[in-house]
């Protein structure tokens, strides 16, 4: 399954998992939305940046992935602190996913450049941080 991620532009995301400083991306969420509980280990994540030029730059492969039952903010937090070193967001950033009751924390290995390209957004209507698209040669 290949999914189209959104990074942070202003947390040099991209830039980060590219040189391996970065291995953990987040994600949280008051319910269970995307990506919980529909990314999978060997899943393929595209990347683009949030800067809205629409071009996937990169990929990567999911190595693991945690989605936590239901947390109080206490937990959540925690759970935020304890892998901001893996995670490599600046504050307001990690600001978004502090106290939330849902994460998704999928860890990502095999990060590599690819030829850049654009995609065609036309077919998703809700255009989230994060996108199922199934297979991304549709996408182009």
């Amino acid at each position: 399954m290949d999914h189209l991620v959104y990074l942070d532009t202003k947390s040099q995301e991209l830039t980060l998992l590219l040189n391996g400083e970065k291995d953990i991306i987040l994600r949280g969420a008051t319910g269970r939305k995307l990506p919980y509980g529909r990314v999978k280990e060997n899943d393929c994540l595209y990347f683009c940046e949030n800067n809205a030029s629409g071009i996937i730059k990169a990929k990567a492969i999911v190595n693991r992935v945690t989605f936590t039952d239901k947390l109080d903010v206490e937990a959540s937090n925690q759970i935020v602190d304890r892998l901001q070193d893996r995670i490599k967001l600046h504050d307001k950033a990690l600001k978004r996913f502090r106290g939330k009751r849902y994460l998704s924390v999928i860890e990502v290995g095999s990060v590599e450049e690819i030829d850049s390209f654009s995609f065609d957004k036309s077919n998703y209507s809700n255009m989230d941080d994060w996108l199922l698209v199934e297979d991304i040669s549709k996408m182009q």
